[in-house]
């Protein structure tokens, strides 16, 4: 018997669990991920429904300040759940689904120097 014989396929044995290690983690940050991103689209699509009503809300645009807020938010995949005017000053609040869940971000804009 030569030395090391009882050590044979220890390497794959290995190699199989590294490979499974990987497969674990990748399964457990994809879906974080994806989270993480739907939440950023959240904020995007709330930034952008507070620019637009405010925009609108001051005169800089023609229209209905909260029109323009749920299109701008239509626009960026989410859906206008809120919006409030307070003179030029608008806060809203857009949802988006991702998955089955249902993710929220609020946005407030206005001029400069504004509460």
């Amino acid at each position: 018997m030569t030395a090391g014989c009882g050590e044979r396929g220890a390497a794959a044995v290995l190699a199989v669990g590294m490979v499974g290690a990987v497969l674990a983690l990748s399964t457990a940050l994809i879906p974080v991920a994806g989270a993480f991103l739907a939440s950023q689209r959240a904020a995007n699509a709330a930034d952008a429904a507070a620019l637009a009503a405010a925009d609108v809300a001051s005169g800089a645009f023609p229209g209905e300040p909260c029109a323009a807020a749920a299109a701008a938010a239509t626009a960026n995949g989410g859906v206008l759940s809120a919006c409030e005017l307070r003179g030029a000053v608008a806060r809203v609040e857009v949802s988006l689904g991702w998955w089955v869940f249902a993710l929220s971000a609020a946005a407030r804009a206005g001029p400069p120097g504004t509460p």
